[in-house]
């Protein structure tokens, strides 16, 4: 039989009763190609890979053969940008499936490009070949670099042409599944209240609270309600927090974006940013720059005081203004702490790394070196002889001729080498193996991506995918 298949599946959010969700059937497709597959996830889930062969993928997650439970279309709605809109649900996607890992924990098995739903809006459900590429990559890229993300179970080419307006037509088309703690939106909740149904509500927080926040199982209901939200800001603020540090812009940070477990799902048009520029933008479409990098914590922050509004049929508004008053308070600790960490220091924080930091955001900006060339070459070109000797910090990078006219440069220079100065020596190893750990040499910038799918498009090439995907995986 097949493994794949076989999972004990749970009916988790089925058990929820039909106002949530739709029934639906998956594409018949012409062919069942696998481009790739995830075998560390496949360990999370209690399997052994090399018992798990491409043709089970294939039959799963591209035939789509029924492992006996249906396949849910979920309903949300969303604020897109800053307008809300009644009109969505998945419309090209649907929950294959819920599992439990090894862990305990229940997963998703989210579809991505499996034909058309009730919500599909006029449009054919399917997901193209570079769109599915580009997530697997975001998913294992954010993975590696310590973000809570969704992760891609498979990818499979599926073999039909697709027409669209951002890429060369026809082009080929791929169904994907990403492995998620859970496909729960702020934007289920807000169409519940957009159609008056405060028990749904209740019903539903209910059942996220005994799934994914099953500490607070033990406390009183009014008390309970309360902390899952503090604890959302929390996690959406560290969200935000790690998103900035690894100069990550997801680009759609529409309500409908955002997960109720606080992690980083659905990957569009993202980018990772070349330079330091908290303008950058990653969507073409996004014409104002509201999803910009730099307002990624802001937007966050408004996506949680929206959620406010479903959530005050069961939570008193005053509770959650108190909470979400907390989130630069976990943002910017965590955010401090992740660049820091990028520089080398993991101790607690002081003036000196305090200045440390800003100066080193004000040098990148001015100089527009690469942001995370400039964090790669510092980490492989740390020396200890940096503590005796100013001058030779950076000095033997490609860095040098770009940073060392700059008017910040100076002053970064001696603030690094009097944080150095505060470390013994014997910290120096533990901050050249930090240094080495956090700051991959392997980024996903645009130019990147488009060259190992050049060779896909035109040759059906895929070993520099998967080299650049083993390149990713090793932080290298």
């Amino acid at each position: 039989m097949n493994p794949l298949l076989a999972l004990d599946y749970e009916l988790a959010i089925a058990s929820l009763g039909n106002d949530y969700y739709d029934d639906v059937v998956a594409a018949e497709f012409p062919q069942q190609i696998l481009r790739f597959r995830n075998d560390d996830l496949l360990v999370k889930l209690g399997l052994d890979p090399s018992q798990v062969s491409d043709e089970d993928f294939g039959e799963a997650f591209g035939k789509f053969a029924n492992p006996s439970h249906p396949f849910l279309a979920l309903r949300y709605h969303g604020y897109q940008f800053g307008e809300y809109n009644p009109g969505l649900g998945d419309g090209r996607g649907f929950l294959y499936g819920q599992v439990r890992g090894v862990d305990g924990e229940l997963y998703d098995f989210g579809t991505k490009g499996s034909g058309r739903t009730p919500y599909s809006r006029g449009g054919d459900g399917m997901l193209t070949l570079k769109g599915g590429v580009r997530e697997v990559l975001a998913a294992e890229a954010l993975h590696q670099m310590g973000v809570r993300t969704s992760r891609c179970l498979s990818m499979v080419e599926t073999g039909l042409d697709l027409w669209r307006g951002d890429e060369p037509s026809p082009t080929r088309s791929s169904v994907m599944v990403r492995f998620s703690r859970s496909h729960i939106r702020f934007g289920t909740f807000e169409r519940l209240n957009y159609i008056k149904r405060p028990d749904l509500i209740q019903k539903l927080l209910d059942h996220v609270i005994a799934y994914y926040y099953g500490h607070l199982n033990q406390t009183e209901s009014a008390e309970r309600y309360v902390q899952f939200y503090t604890e959302l800001v929390q996690r959406i603020a560290e969200l935000a927090a790690q998103w900035m540090s690894v100069g990550f812009c997801h680009a759609v940070l529409n309500t409908d974006n955002m997960s109720i477990t606080g992690e980083s799902f659905d990957y569009g048009p993202f980018a990772f940013l070349p330079t330091y520029n908290p303008e950058f933008t990653a969507a073409y479409f996004d014409h104002y720059g509201r999803y910009s990098y730099g307002n990624q914590p802001g937007i966050c922050k408004l996506n949680l005081e929206l959620f406010q509004k479903p959530l005050s049929a069961v939570i008193a508004a005053t509770e959650m203004t108190t909470a979400l008053a907390k989130f630069e308070g976990y943002y910017f600790p965590h955010y401090k702490q992740l660049m820091l960490r990028k520089l080398g220091f993991e101790s607690e924080t002081t003036p000196v790394l305090d200045e440390l930091l800003i100066t080193t955001l004000q040098l990148l900006a001015d100089t527009q070196v690469g942001y995370h060339q400039f964090f790669f070459d510092l980490s492989q070109a740390f020396k200890l002889r940096w503590k005796q000797d100013l001058n030779s910090v950076l000095n033997e990078t490609a860095l040098m001729p770009e940073v060392v006219g700059n008017s910040g440069y100076q002053k970064w220079l001696q603030l690094y080498h009097q944080a150095l100065s505060d470390v013994p020596e014997s910290g120096f190893d533990s901050i050249e193996h930090l240094l080495d750990r956090v700051n991959p040499q392997t980024i996903l910038l645009r130019p990147q991506i488009e060259a190992i799918w050049e060779p896909i498009a035109q040759e059906n090439n895929w070993q520099p995918f998967d080299e650049l995907l083993s390149k990713i995986r090793s932080g290298k």
